[in-house]
């Protein structure tokens, strides 16, 4: 028989909104396949409080009038008043200290929940001490959907590709940037590319955690932190952004059969670790050449393959839910496979 798990939620944005209706969408399959029955007892956000219920709010309700429970005075009450088994943190980045987001995960954690983030910074400032905390207490911390959306990165090292080395790895991991760059290819300057980029979604109000290159200095401090299993602050990496980039300068590249793109490195080495986030001039027949948009492509460097790829076709906010749909999967069952 399916059991019925307590869901709540930090963050009612676009990511946590998306994430219930996929997990409406997919309520059958999860209770057909995989014995999982949910309700959502939880939700959190700086507009709404801490919002508990449970008995499990409507869902219908949630996207209309909103969550009508108890309200809490904290995270740690809201945590037991919702009787909560899972967490799922979709707080906005804090890139310097990852904080409140490392708070919300350490509550959960020593509450007795699973703890499933879409948040790098956790990741990124805390990974050690969580994944230690939840090993002690039998639970869960994933964050499939902290790097390039729900794409399987860390759960294919970790789940089907045991005794492999990670030797490196290079890609395009800020969509942003990407998107910028293509626009001053249609003879944009940088400013207005921005302006191109806000009015289409895609680039922040404030863009400079993309232009700066912080938010692929994250990505990157975060794949080297768990899958090279070393310790690696943003602050450590190598980093320049794309301000510098003129119309002028990709005009000149295109010419030469050249793109700019913003990429991330890293590499083991005899002294530990060298990362860099900046933009390069890539030949044309590169395939980091071909990523367009808001796709993303990284490519990994082992012992085993010289260059296992993946390529992510311009995803939707649905990506990143479905990665925190399949850690919810593997927190509660995790022998089952998928």
């Amino acid at each position: 028989m399916a059991r019925v798990y307590n869901l709540i939620l930090v963050g009612f944005g676009n990511v946590g909104r998306t994430l219930i209706s996929l997990l409406e969408r997919k309520r059958e399959e999860l209770r057909d396949k995989h014995s999982v029955e949910f309700q959502i007892t939880g939700v959190a956000s700086r507009r709404l409080g801490w919002q508990a219920d449970p008995k499990g709010f409507a869902t219908q309700a949630l996207f209309t009038t909103g969550p009508n429970g108890r309200t809490c005075g904290d995270v740690r009450e809201w945590l037991a008043a919702a009787n909560a088994d899972v967490l799922f943190e979709a707080s906005s980045l804090n890139f310097e200290t990852g904080q409140p987001a490392i708070e919300h995960i350490r509550a959960a954690l020593e509450y007795g929940a699973h703890a499933i983030s879409a948040n790098k910074g956790p990741v990124v400032h805390a990974y050690r001490e969580l994944s230690q905390l939840a090993a002690r207490k039998g639970r869960h911390f994933l964050f499939e959907s902290s790097v390039m959306d729900g794409i399987p990165i860390f759960s294919m090292f970790r789940r089907t590709l045991p005794a492999i080395e990670l030797r490196g790895f290079a890609g395009i991991l800020n969509s942003t940037t990407n998107v910028i760059l293509g626009e001053m290819e249609t003879g944009r300057t940088l400013d207005e590319a921005i302006r191109k980029a806000q009015e289409s979604g895609v680039a922040e109000t404030d863009p400079s955690a993309d232009i700066d290159g912080w938010d692929a200095a994250v990505k990157v401090s975060a794949l080297v932190t768990v899958l090279m299993d070393v310790p690696f602050a943003p602050q450590q990496i190598s980093r320049t952004g794309i301000r510098d980039i003129t119309a002028g300068a990709i005009k000149a590249a295109e010419n030469r059969g050249e793109r700019y793109k913003l990429l991330c490195r890293a590499r083991r080495n005899s002294n530990g670790i060298a990362a860099s986030v900046g933009p390069e001039l890539v030949p044309i027949s590169n395939p980091f050449a071909q990523v367009s948009g808001t796709s993303s492509i990284i490519s990994f460097e082992t012992d085993i393959f010289p260059a296992l790829t993946i390529t992510e076709e311009n995803p939707g906010l649905e990506a990143t839910a479905y990665g925190l749909l399949t850690d919810f999967i593997t927190a509660v069952n995790p022998e089952d496979p998928r």
